[in-house]
């Protein structure tokens, strides 16, 4: 259901309501094992889970009547999750690609909804713009050193492009958004560092997961909540998208001193 348009009532609008509920559950429990795995380092219940977690999360979506350009957002960070499993430098090129597309489609949403009314003000753009931009620099200065030479450049594009996201939601998609784009900043910051043989924190594994999962749940819910799930063209204040008239009625009126009709 996007915002504006009516709850939906009766039997469809008890099973729409179902069908997110079963959804979600089954994400929660696809985390919950996965999350579980990580915590007592069962590589088998982990790597078997991954594959499964977003694809539940794009069934709360669609079930929750969301736009297609955030299932094709996340159909890109499900790629990137399965890409990201074998450890080869190929594979992690090509995981850190997919998930760059899907942040693509994330600013295309933010953009979305700030043309239908969540445009923020100049000045907070102005404040939040250059510090998301020192803290994506921090980053890929801090980590430069130790990372593979052929990985500096790859890394340092996808931490421009991963603040931007972060900086966007936090503009447009309110505070879940922000949290969302705060947490999937840190959760690559800490993947890159493992990279880089940097800085590490006590069950890496679990946390990386636990923040990424978190930040798709968040952004997802963000969106699903903001002007970006609405019909396009479809701006705030307006309401339900009003339906087409019907045609006008055709009535019989007499030609004066002829016997046909004619429509009025």
């Amino acid at each position: 259901m996007r915002p504006g348009d009516p709850p939906p009532v009766g039997p469809a609008g008890r099973r729409r309501r179902l069908l997110g509920a079963g959804a979600l559950a089954l994400f929660l429990l696809f985390c919950a094992a996965h999350l579980i795995g990580h915590a007592v380092d069962a590589e088998g219940v982990h790597r078997a889970t991954k594959p499964l977690l977003i694809p539940a999360l794009m069934l709360v979506v669609a079930a929750r009547g969301g736009p297609r350009l955030l299932l094709v957002a996340l159909a890109c960070g499900w790629a990137g999750d399965v890409l990201l499993m074998p450890d080869h430098p190929v594979a992690f090129l090509g995981g850190m690609a997919a998930f760059g597309l899907g942040h693509l489609g994330y600013l295309a949403l933010c953009r979305r909804a700030a043309r239908a009314g969540a445009r923020p003000p100049r000045s907070r753009i102005v404040a939040a713009a250059p510090g998301y931009a020192v803290v994506g620099v921090a980053v890929v200065v801090t980590l430069w050193p130790g990372l593979p030479a052929d990985l500096r450049v790859p890394v340092a594009g996808y931490a421009a492009l991963l603040a931007a996201t972060a900086c966007a939601a936090a503009l447009t998609l309110g505070p879940r958004g922000a949290a969302g784009g705060a947490l999937f900043l840190l959760s690559d910051a800490l993947i890159a560092a493992g990279i880089a043989d940097g800085p590490v924190v006590p069950a890496q594994g679990f946390v990386i997961m636990s923040t990424y999962l978190a930040a798709q749940w968040l952004l997802a819910d963000a969106v699903l909540r903001s002007p970006a799930a609405r019909p396009p063209g479809h701006r705030s204040g307006d309401g339900p998208v009003p339906a087409t008239p019907p045609p006008p009625a055709r009535t019989a009126v007499r030609a004066p001193g002829r016997t046909g009709t004619t429509a009025r």
